[in-house]
């Protein structure tokens, strides 16, 4: 905080002695210095270019600090307030829905059905039994590979599937597809009898 530049009289007052010493002894050899060096100029018999100036004054403190504050780059030129301004949004208009509509059917009246895109699960199968009216069991029988011990195992699901014209016999080898839910167990369609029982 101490600053080693001569200050005036009223400003020495606040500061403490020790720092009014050395404050007035710095002065005092800067004003030496400036005078020897006015001296040897006029000797020379030259006008001395540039002199020290002894102490700066407090105004030209805060200008050297206004010069070091300003920018390098000039400033941009100021945009008109025109420009700044934003315009207000305008409302959208809500544009109301389509009801939901399932895959197949006539998206408007008179318009074609919309193709369905998934494919429907194919399985090959035996009928175990055709006891029931309109309906055969058959069974899927899947060979999978043992998640532990690495061993083939045979696994068989029973398909309950709808057989319109009932013409499945016990033994026949059928092609089923998956179908909407017919009944509580029913997902399954018998497609085409591949093979006869013998």
């Amino acid at each position: 905080m101490a600053d080693k530049t001569p200050t005036s009289d009223a400003n020495m007052a606040d500061e403490p002695e020790e720092t009014q010493e050395v404050a007035t002894a710095g002065g005092a050899a800067s004003e030496v210095e400036a005078a020897s060096e006015v001296e040897a100029a006029s000797e020379v018999g030259e006008a001395p270019a540039t002199t020290k100036a002894t102490a700066p004054t407090k105004a030209a403190a805060p200008a050297k600090a206004a010069k070091s504050a300003a920018p390098a780059k000039p400033a941009a030129p100021a945009k008109p307030a025109a420009a700044k301004a934003v315009a207000p949004a305008k409302p959208v208009a809500k544009t109301p829905k389509a009801p939901a509509r399932r895959p197949g059917e006539a998206s408007a009246p008179g318009s074609a059905p919309e193709p369905r895109t998934g494919r429907r699960k194919v399985r090959e199968g035996i009928v175990i039994s055709n006891s029931m009216e309109k309906t055969a069991v058959v069974a899927i029988i899947e060979r999978v590979r043992h998640p532990r011990y690495a061993k083939t195992v045979q696994r068989t699901k029973r398909l309950y599937a709808h057989d319109e014209a009932n013409d499945t016999r016990v033994g026949d080898r059928v092609r089923l597809s998956e179908t909407r839910p017919l009944s509580k167990l029913k997902r399954w369609r018998v497609d085409q009898v591949l093979e006869r029982a013998r």
